[in-house]
């Protein structure tokens, strides 16, 4: 069962700022989040991936 959060509260609980998170979403990379009126909503348990490259 989804519990649906607002964007902003996710991404405080992963480390990132509001607008990396709604760019994100608009984008598609978040798998549960979508648009309901103006604000941004996702499922709570969605996993954050950060797909930058990282050095070895």
């Amino acid at each position: 069962m989804e519990e649906l959060i607002p964007l902003a509260d996710y991404a405080r609980m992963h480390g990132i700022t509001t607008a990396t998170a709604r760019q994100r979403a608009a984008r598609g990379s978040f798998k549960t989040a979508r648009k309901m009126g103006r604000d941004w909503v996702i499922d709570k348990n969605e996993p954050y991936i950060d797909n930058r490259k990282k050095e070895q």
